[in-house]
């Protein structure tokens, strides 16, 4: 669907010149959500305008259905654009043209008749759920109803693919979940390729069903979400996904030891990854080793039926049998630190 291959950008300010893309490549395949995450300044922007060429890059190549979009006149790229829809952080709506009317606009632009047009943008005002706005002018909606409007724009000329940059950064948390549950209902509705840029986590974890990780112009890593939290050696990525350290409950604070003493146990932390389960975890300690524990924290989260997330066990057997869960979790890779003794 989308082949990007080796793409390079350079800006030359006044300033030296710097590369906002650095021989980036990935495959998008087509009715997917791919999600491109990074901290500003990333390249993230700059690599989504060089899908449809509002970025010319400086080498590489963007390949779109078979086309290299690069090698297009203007002519021919200004066609293929209208088939790729795009949403901004700040909507840009025209405030002299009611929610319709602004809906209406690239119809117009392409001639298109004026029956096909009230009946598109009537189709699309329910796709995004504004029937009841279609005379209002922008200044009167909320801002995840202008981002409605600015998505119902952006389908009105049938696109295969939806661009979204940074499309709900500007909106509190509800507003932006329900922004993305709609781009979620759009894509298996209507089978529309979706590219997110984003640098929120949660917007990745919503929607996508694959991420690609960019820093200063490179990309570190590209998978599905279970892929990318699995590979935590880029600091990068460990500053994505929730790496802080679990706080030990008050109640045994202040009796913690950092070296073991008799009658102390180990407070273990423990980092799931997908290849394991919470029940299966604590189901071996437990009836295989006949650990008694205590589950003193839990964070997790589930991504289709892999959990992730920490845990903080106080493994309450003897020395052996409590070293010999802890040689468990070294053996199956299941990442661990004794926070202490208690």
């Amino acid at each position: 669907m989308i082949e990007i291959k080796n793409v390079t950008k350079i800006f030359s300010p006044q300033k030296e010149p710097f590369k906002a893309l650095d021989n980036v490549s990935m495959n998008i395949k087509q009715g997917d959500i791919v999600g491109v995450i990074g901290f500003s300044g990333a390249g993230k922007s700059t690599l989504i305008r060089t899908v449809n060429l509002l970025e010319r890059p400086d080498s590489g190549e963007i390949h779109i259905n078979g086309k290299d979009f690069t090698k297009l006149n203007s002519k021919q790229l200004a066609n293929e654009r209208k088939k790729i829809g795009m949403i901004f952080q700040h909507f840009n709506l025209l405030s002299s043209r009611t929610v319709f009317e602004n809906i209406a606009l690239p119809l117009e632009l392409g001639n298109e008749k004026k029956e096909n047009i009230n009946k598109k943008v009537n189709e699309l005002l329910k796709i995004v759920g504004l029937e009841d706005k279609a005379n209002d002018y922008p200044k009167s909606l909320s801002g995840g109803q202008k981002q409605r409007v600015a998505i119902a724009r952006a389908l009105a000329n049938d696109p295969y693919i939806l661009l979204c940059d940074e499309a709900t950064s500007a909106l509190d948390p509800a507003t932006t979940k329900a922004i993305l549950q709609l781009l979620k209902d759009i894509n298996q509705k209507l089978g529309i390729t979706i590219l997110l840029i984003t640098h929120e986590m949660e917007a990745i974890k919503a929607i996508c069903h694959e991420v690609a990780v960019i820093d200063k112009g490179k990309l570190l890593a590209k998978g599905t979400l279970q892929e990318i939290i699995s590979n935590k050696e880029n600091p990068i990525i460990k500053e994505f996904l929730n790496t802080d350290i679990m706080t030990i409950p008050r109640t045994l604070h202040e009796k913690i030891q950092k070296n073991p003493q008799d009658g102390l146990f180990p407070l273990v932390e423990i980092e799931l990854n997908e290849n394991i389960s919470v029940e299966e975890l604590l189901s071996t300690i437990h009836d295989q080793y006949k650990v008694p524990y205590k589950l003193l924290k839990a964070d997790l989260e589930y991504l289709g039926e892999s959990n992730f997330g920490k845990l903080l066990l106080h493994l309450q057997g003897e020395e052996e049998q409590n070293q010999k869960a802890i040689y468990y979790f070294n053996q199956n890779r299941i990442q661990n630190t004794v926070r202490g003794y208690a």
